[in-house]
């Protein structure tokens, strides 16, 4: 069966970056905190990931799954009876991939003190179908000159990710090739 000009039109519609920019909000309490009694980084990895996946399935119109995780940042502690702010929006799309950029911020649940950044994350996330294989997503619309720097910072990091992938398989090869583990 074909897919009529308005399905394909309408799976190769770009879509804006607001489409799916959403916010996690979380209060954080003991059960969240390590032995050093901050809260522990994978409980906001968790977080991030959550927010992140949102964003993702937002902008894909349907499941979604992390490919990656880059640069996963922790610039302050978190503490118990902080409110977590994590916000996600989508910064560049390829044909079933999408970075989510992300923004961790804090602030004391009962203080009007503003929100201080204590994170930032990058995630690659792949639009999959029913069976789990990988789908065309909407390519992402940038808005604002922000949006455009983000994207084009996105294609930065995405050369680098494949570079680095290129050359960590042809380093496997030529070890395979002089008799050692792989």
């Amino acid at each position: 069966m074909t897919d009529t000009p308005d399905v394909r039109a309408a799976e190769t519609a770009g879509k804006p970056v607001s489409a799916s920019r959403t916010t996690l909000s979380h209060i954080m309490t003991a059960n969240d905190t390590n032995l050093l009694g901050t809260v522990h980084g994978g409980v906001i990895m968790k977080l991030v990931d959550d927010a992140a996946g949102a964003v993702a399935g937002r902008h894909s119109g349907g499941p979604a799954v992390t490919a990656s995780m880059d640069e996963m940042a922790f610039l302050a502690p978190v503490r118990v009876g902080d409110l977590v702010h994590v916000k996600a929006q989508c910064n560049w799309t390829g044909r079933s991939s999408m970075e989510i950029g992300v923004r961790v911020l804090a602030e004391r649940w009962n203080e009007s003190t503003p929100a201080t950044q204590v994170g930032s994350a990058y995630l690659v996330f792949t639009g999959v179908d029913a069976e789990g294989k990988p789908r065309t997503v909407p390519p992402v619309l940038p808005e604002t000159d922000q949006d455009r720097r983000r994207y084009q910072e996105a294609e930065i990091r995405r050369t680098h990710r494949l570079a680095r992938r290129r050359a960590i398989m042809a380093l496997r090869e030529e070890r395979a090739a002089q008799g050692f583990d792989a």
